[in-house]
């Protein structure tokens, strides 16, 4: 995202990022400085996207002396799938510190990041949005603004509950495909021009079958995403057996120690001999 905004000719002043040498490299290479303290990018910049891994990570970042020192007139932008109450929350605290917030769940990989192609589902205040929705689409080839904060990650639960479905039927129907002997590059030909046919056939079906989980969507962030849709679900009193289903393989395939593969690595618990 960062090269894309400096192609696109934003001035990109200040990174921060766990690993250090990932944010000065990036730094040096597009004319910004690489912080060690999260509350000096607040204070050199105007606009603040953060992208983490998990609710724990994004309360880290919006301590007092973190994010939130000095962040009166600014904008932060969220990009990470969290609980859609913690979004909430965080807008109550970021606007009592003076500043705004916008969530801009993201659909779409690294690819997709690099060449603002990105699929974003924007929750906010919608003036807010449209003041920043030119910066917005030039990270984005769609772009939807889906309600208030909180919205967004509703729909970004439930976008990843069905993606992550999917790619675990997928698993389960080219393992046994697999043991059945038959023609994997056949049945995916067959699925593509039938009722099987999905998007997911398309990014992951090669990879299970090549056992290529080079990580673009990680199956940690699988499994997290499944429960926070299994949360929702289980406060509103709706049945998901299959999101459970799901929930539990991701859970499974992490708890092995393979959290860090791409959630095509399910297949490694569907294949024969593999698991």
């Amino acid at each position: 995202m960062v090269r894309c905004l400096n192609d696109k000719g934003y001035t990109v002043t200040a990174l921060y990022d766990i690993n250090q040498e990932v944010a000065t490299d990036l730094a040096t290479e597009v004319g910004a400085t690489a912080y060690k303290s999260l509350a000096e990018i607040t204070a050199h910049a105007d606009i603040i996207f953060t992208v983490v891994t998990n609710d724990a990570a994004m309360q880290q970042i919006f301590e007092p002396e973190n994010l939130l020192k000095g962040a009166k007139g600014k904008t932060f932008i969220n990009c990470a799938t969290l609980t859609p109450a913690l979004q909430a929350e965080l807008e109550n605290t970021i606007r009592g510190a003076g500043g705004h917030c916008l969530e801009a769940c993201m659909a779409s990989s690294i690819p997709q990041a690099r060449n603002g192609e990105l699929f974003l589902m924007i929750g906010g205040d919608e003036g807010v949005f449209n003041l920043h929705k030119p910066l917005l689409d030039d990270l984005s080839k769609a772009l939807h603004h889906v309600g208030p904060v909180g919205k967004a990650s509703e729909v970004k639960a439930l976008v990843n509950m069905v993606m992550n479905i999917n790619t675990a039927a997928l698993a389960e129907g080219l393992g046994l495909g697999d043991a059945l002997g038959l023609d994997l590059k056949m049945l995916c030909d067959v699925f593509s021009q039938t009722g099987a046919n999905s998007r997911v056939l398309e990014t992951d079906a090669e990879d299970m079958i090549n056992r290529d989980h080079d990580c673009f969507f990680s199956a940690e962030h699988a499994a997290k995403d499944s429960g926070i849709a299994l949360k929702m679900a289980f406060d509103l009193g709706i049945q998901t057996p299959l999101a459970q289903a799901t929930y539990d393989q991701y859970s499974k395939l992490t708890l092995a120690g393979k959290g860090d593969l791409d959630k095509s690595g399910i297949a490694e618990l569907t294949f024969k001999g593999r698991n």
